[in-house]
């Protein structure tokens, strides 16, 4: 493992699993005080004969993994960690427009392939392709990802809108926009929302028929947010240019998701949600969680998700 988890073991006795499928959760936790987890349902099916556990630490920002509800009826703290991978996220984010908006995979094939030694010319640009600056920039989830991404992108030159799913927002220095204006006005939509009642399935057939022919489409929140198979048929048929993909709505994908036959990168890149995933980031994952365990040995409350 290239990101070291001894420091808890200055905090008690650590047993690490390096993947545990759901059939495995119940009886690895049984005898567990407290639980650190990413991704592993933990709900009445999987803590209900774990009579020791105190806590659960969810190594991420997303807990929806977690019956919240449960664990407050049997006095389970919940903690999450926050902010660990607002740059890594961002920075994907970006690494994925660039690498469609430029086209790079059809300019990197040409020249491996051999072509461009073979070509009459110095410079090949048949795809045509295009700049950040003075285009717009929709987002969906204005938290600390969200307002990284639309710094990153003012940076660049965009103009900034944003929806907000709850209709709270409190985010002034960026146009705030009603849904059908986001998708309509955005020549990039990125997403960087939870997943909730309010954001499942968001951009379905209807949303991608009323984007521009020219947008792009970034998933770095959760899969179940984008319908899969409308944005595969809107990639097919050519009613948007491009997605950009962290996140699908099984993972790992499933072997029948119709987006995996979309072998044209140029249209479609698919990464295996490792957005969250860089060095720097899981280090300060495993710190932010140890803060979180010794804070509640202490007697303290830090992160608290079920409060």
């Amino acid at each position: 493992m290239d990101v070291s988890i001894d420091c808890f073991s200055e905090l008690g006795n650590v047993t690490a699993y390096n993947n545990t499928a759901f059939e495995e959760i119940a009886e690895r936790i049984k005898e567990a005080d407290i639980v650190v987890a990413n991704k592993s349902r933990l709900n009445e099916e999987t803590l209900k004969d774990a009579k020791n556990v105190k806590l659960i630490c969810e190594f991420a920002t997303g807990f929806d993994n977690v019956d919240v509800e449960y664990c407050k009826s049997r006095g389970i703290g919940v903690c999450n960690v926050r902010d660990y991978s607002t740059d890594m996220v961002a920075q994907h984010t970006f690494a994925m427009a660039l690498f469609l908006s430029e086209k790079l995979s059809h300019y990197d094939t040409f020249v491996k392939s051999g072509q461009y030694a073979n070509h009459n010319r110095f410079s090949y640009f048949e795809l045509p392709f295009t700049e950040l600056a003075g285009k717009t920039w929709g987002i969906i989830g204005m938290g600390n990802i969200g307002r990284k991404v639309a710094k990153i992108a003012s940076a660049f030159g965009c103009k900034v809108i944003f929806y907000s799913v709850t209709g709270k927002s409190t985010v002034t220095e960026y146009e705030r926009v009603d849904f059908d204006t986001l998708v309509k006005e955005s020549d990039y939509l990125s997403l960087h929302c939870p997943l909730s009642d309010l954001t499942r399935g968001i951009i379905n057939k209807d949303a991608l028929k009323k984007m521009k022919k020219t947008a792009i489409l970034l998933n770095v929140a959760r899969g179940p947010v984008i319908v899969q198979n409308d944005l595969y048929d809107a990639l097919v048929s050519d009613e948007i240019a491009a997605a950009g993909l962290d996140v699908l709505e099984k993972e790992p994908i499933a072997k029948d998701n119709p987006l995996g036959d979309i072998k044209d990168s140029t249209k479609l890149i698919i990464t295996p949600h490792l957005a969250w995933a860089s060095v720097e980031a899981r280090e300060r994952c495993v710190k932010l969680n140890y803060d979180n365990i010794k804070a509640f040995l202490e007697g303290k409350e830090l992160c608290r998700v079920d409060k």
